[in-house]
């Protein structure tokens, strides 16, 4: 009897754990048109279930390669491997995705827990003996196999992958590695987290009218707006977003403020509490230096850079060292211009950089009559999109329709269908521009799921866009300045390239290229937000419909040259930083602010001007995978200006072109070595000059 009734206990608990197994969306099909996520249904306690269980399911794929006693061939074991994981594939997407723009404590905690089971399971792939020797069979027998260039590029991708990741190493060096992916991992996760509370813990509250002085209403509406959210009212918030500080430090006449909320931007990280990351930082770049080694690297940007465009280190401080120089000497003139500007009004302190955004609104203003309050009202945040559309329409005939049947995972969220000029569906996108607290600070594109087709089924894709921009009051609409308006075209470039991927594989599909290509897409569609005869199609006055006047998009063209001197050093100090950070050949761990100020001292770097990105706030390079790679937005706007160039040959909208870089570029995802992409495309390798003339630097 006693044994029947704990058989029956037994037959419950596994009844209760199917159930819920069986009420876990991520553990069936989405069943809603397209297979958009199913966003009312998932909860945070789906993920860790379905990370698990994704893993447990891709163990069990690899096992099945393995066991396979036939002779490894392209089709039994590489696209066998790029099949497996589905499940995995599928909640890494949405979690990843969701954790950016809608997280908080709960989701952080999923992620600490997440973190090191992905990274114990990638080693576990890389470290399979019996994996890494059937691969190295198909790659041995690569010369005489009929591939596509798809195929022997997805080859040569997974053969490095395994090389690069430790496959050859003793079991010792294995062992070794293991526990440094793993710290990397949790560091990474940690640094990123810190960072994202560091924005949202900072407020600078006003309570005074007068210290508004100077500041725009649309300003001051939104900082009420903050200052209500965050249980002020009646006060005035401004915080570390750029949305909020960015308007403050420039239109605020308080300088005694603007010199506390800089002061508080460019200290985050930087506490000695328990948000800290310069010891995080600098522990980091010690792991990845001796990952390097034990790899057989000289330094992390070798390791990196081989995969990349530029090669190695010497190619980006050449490259960086081209600009920087003329970049700096244009910096001094504007510093020396805004100085002088400073002694008109009778004033005698030295220009500082919390003075820098102000005085040079002022000198904008002076020299060309020109503001950002002048120019917002023609960039209301619907028209800027629409903008956008319009373009890629011209350019590739395509259509976005919005949909408002589908789920979206926060209300703000605008979801669109994207067709082909028949009418056929491409993809879906998802624009989400507004700022939260559970948003990370910046602009990005992502993806739900990525275009790809295996096994005879075409999968089609769902990207994101987001931005962060300060959500009006009321029914006031979203007026954005010519460089928001910029970001938006630039992040649009880079659901483009995941949207018009005609890819068969995943791991090349859509932005799966070097990361000194990928602002290629993005950046080139910056040109045309700024090209006259598209202004006048979008930018339209919000209150009269009334297209932007000649005589203001003339003065943004004469403008255009404004402030790049300061505008480049900042970028691409931050670029010479990283490659310092990681050009570190013995394994060593740094005081992280030392090392920062020996790095800006070693190129004379002005004190006027902080790096874009200090230590400890870097999140690109310490969490956000552009590690040996924050050059890469220069490097892609060489081939950005160059690619546009090719436009004003023929005409802005010129079909065969448009055409060209399509299917060339924007198609194609990762399964060419980009160069050839883009020569492919352009006929022959970029000028730099493009660039130069761009920037006002030759």
């Amino acid at each position: 009897m006693k044994k029947v009734f704990i058989m029956v206990i037994i037959a419950c608990l596994c009844a209760v754990t199917c159930t819920k197994q069986e009420k876990n969306p991520f553990f069936s099909e989405w069943k809603t048109e397209f297979e958009v996520p199913r966003f009312d249904q998932i909860s945070k306690e789906h993920y860790l279930p379905a990370f698990r269980k994704g893993i447990e399911q891709q163990k069990g794929d690899i096992e099945k390669i393995v066991a396979d006693q036939s002779e490894p061939t392209f089709e039994n074991t590489i696209e066998a491997l790029e099949e497996s994981g589905a499940l995995l594939r599928k909640v890494s997407s949405v979690f990843n995705v969701l954790n950016g723009s809608m997280t908080d404590d709960e989701m952080q905690k999923i992620d600490e827990q997440v973190t090191p089971l992905l990274s114990n399971h990638r080693d576990d792939m890389l470290f399979n003996e019996a994996l890494f020797q059937r691969i190295k069979t198909v790659h041995d027998q690569r010369a005489e196999l009929d591939l596509t260039e798809e195929q022997a590029t997805l080859l040569e991708k997974y053969y490095l992958d395994f090389v690069r990741g430790g496959a050859n190493l003793s079991e010792e060096d294995k062992a070794e590695l293991r526990k440094i992916n793993e710290e990397l991992s949790n560091l990474t996760m940690k640094f990123g987290q810190h960072v994202l509370k560091e924005n949202n813990r900072y407020e600078l509250v006003v309570e005074s009218e007068e210290d508004l002085a100077g500041l725009p209403q649309s300003v001051i509406d939104g900082a009420a707006k903050a200052a209500k959210d965050r249980g002020h009212d009646g006060k005035w918030v401004f915080t570390l977003h750029r949305s909020s500080i960015t308007p403050f430090l420039t239109y605020s006449e308080k300088r005694g403020l603007r010199e506390e909320i800089f002061k508080a931007y460019i200290n985050k990280g930087n506490h000695d509490d328990e948000l800290d990351n310069k010891e995080i930082a600098s522990r980091i770049a010690y792991l990845r230096a001796k990952r390097a080694h034990i790899l057989g690297y000289e330094t992390h940007a070798h390791y990196v850079l081989e995969e990349n465009m530029a090669k190695k280190p010497e190619n980006v401080y050449d490259l960086l060292f081209k600009i920087w120089e003329p970049a700096l000497e244009k910096a001094k003139q504007e510093r020396s211009e805004l100085q002088k500007l400073i002694r008109e009004e009778g004033k005698d302190f030295k220009l500082e950089p919390w003075d820098w955004w102000y005085y040079t609104e002022k000198l904008k203003k002076k020299k060309y009559d020109l503001s950002d309050e002048m120019i917002k009202p023609y960039f209301e945040l619907n028209n800027v999109r629409e903008g956008a559309f319009y373009v890629a329409n011209q350019l590739y005939g395509i259509q976005f329709v919005e949909r408002t049947d589908l789920p979206k995972y926060h209300p703000d969220v605008k979801v669109f269908e994207v067709k082909e000029k028949d009418g056929s569906h491409i993809g879906i996108f998802f624009a989400d521009y507004y700022s939260r607290a559970s948003k990370r600070g910046g602009a990005w594109m992502n993806s739900f799921r990525k275009q790809y087709r295996l096994e005879g089924k075409e999968t089609t894709p769902i990207v994101t866009n987001n931005l962060n921009l300060t959500k009006p009051s009321g029914e006031s609409p979203t007026l954005l300045t010519f460089d928001e308006a910029t970001t938006l075209f630039h992040e649009f470039g880079h659901a483009l390239h995941g949207l018009l991927s005609d890819c068969t594989y995943p791991r090349l599909s859509g932005t799966s290229v070097p990361r000194d290509f990928v602002e290629l897409p993005s950046q080139i569609m910056e040109h045309w937000a700024a090209e006259p005869d598209v202004l006048k199609i979008y930018a339209k006055h919000y209150e009269t419909g009334e297209p932007i006047p000649q005589e203001l998009i003339d003065k943004i063209e004469k403008a255009g040259h404004f402030n790049q001197g300061f505008v480049t050093v900042e970028y691409v100090a931050a670029s010479l930083l990283d490659m310092d950070w990681h050009i570190l050949s013995e394994p060593a761990e740094y005081d992280a602010l030392e090392f920062e100020n020996k790095s800006m001292e070693k190129i004379g770097m002005i004190p006027e001007i902080v790096v874009r990105y200090r230590t400890p706030y870097f999140q690109h390079i310490f969490s956000g995978g552009y590690a040996s790679g924050y050059y890469s937005y220069i490097w892609s706007e060489v081939l950005d200006c160059d690619a546009f160039h090719a436009f004003k040959e023929t005409s802005l909208f010129d079909k065969e072109t448009a055409l060209s870089f399509r299917t060339n570029v924007l198609e194609k995802g990762g399964t060419q070595d980009p160069m050839l992409l883009y020569m492919n495309f352009r006929g022959k390798e970029p000028d730099v000059k493009y660039l130069l003339e761009k920037r006002g630097l030759n």
